[in-house]
């Protein structure tokens, strides 16, 4: 619990188990609970969290008969965090780009009344900003844009960010079961949340990048969206 406020962290995983590890190992311990969403793994992800941290009783792990993508799992573990009557929700990637000492900064403006929802902005530190490959930057860019036309929020700075948090009002707000699944979950939340008048608050928080793997095409979501 922070500041009598219980927090939940979701991670939805997919080839990550390399990784989850040492995501949930560095989880602060102010952390209510951890929900892993095994969105159907071939690398058994859900399986390995459940071997690895069987007597820690603030995870708790969903699993998905069928693969939803990235949008379903979330929404799978928002729906797991508002059953736990969580105050705030996290939304963290299980591959490590996501440092978990930020998370602080990130719930303080939900805690403080200032927010209903908040995203990390890894566009406000431009030495971090150097390290992000090119293909995806220029890819951010381009999806930033245009999100920020979609949605109405042009103050944010980093619309396709996935390290975000919630304040449970605001995601009893939005119809769950009618977002997007996969890539543009992101860009769907932020279109539902400016129609029912959240605010919204963006967070400094540079991405980590190192051997983690990305099935995302560019090119090919650029053209769909």
């Amino acid at each position: 619990m922070y500041q009598s406020h219980k927090i939940a962290v979701v991670i939805p995983c997919f080839n990550v188990s390399k990784h989850i590890e040492k995501v949930i190992r560095t989880l602060p311990s102010f952390i209510d609970s951890i929900i892993v969403v095994d969105d159907k793994c071939p690398e058994n992800t859900g399986g390995k969290v459940k071997e690895k941290f069987q007597k820690e009783s603030r995870i708790h792990i969903v699993f998905h008969e069928k693969n939803k993508g990235v949008g379903g799992a979330v929404v799978s573990g928002y729906k797991k965090a508002l059953n736990l009557e969580s105050d705030i929700v996290i939304k963290m990637d299980g591959d490590a780009q996501m440092g978990p000492n930020y998370i602080e900064n990130l719930i303080k403006p939900i805690i403080s009344n200032k927010a209903d929802y908040t995203k990390g902005n890894r566009f406000s530190n431009f030495k971090a900003l150097r390290t992000m490959p090119k293909i995806r930057l220029f890819g951010n860019s381009a999806l930033s844009f245009m999100l920020k036309t979609a949605s109405g929020y042009w103050e944010m700075m980093d619309p396709t960010n996935g390290y975000t948090a919630i304040h449970k009002n605001a995601l009893q707000k939005i119809s769950l079961d009618s977002l997007a699944e996969r890539y543009f979950f992101e860009s769907d939340m932020l279109i539902n949340l400016n129609i029912e008048n959240c605010v919204l608050e963006d967070v400094p928080i540079p991405a980590l990048y190192g051997d983690e793997d990305s099935s995302l095409s560019i090119t090919k979501i650029l053209f769909k969206f």
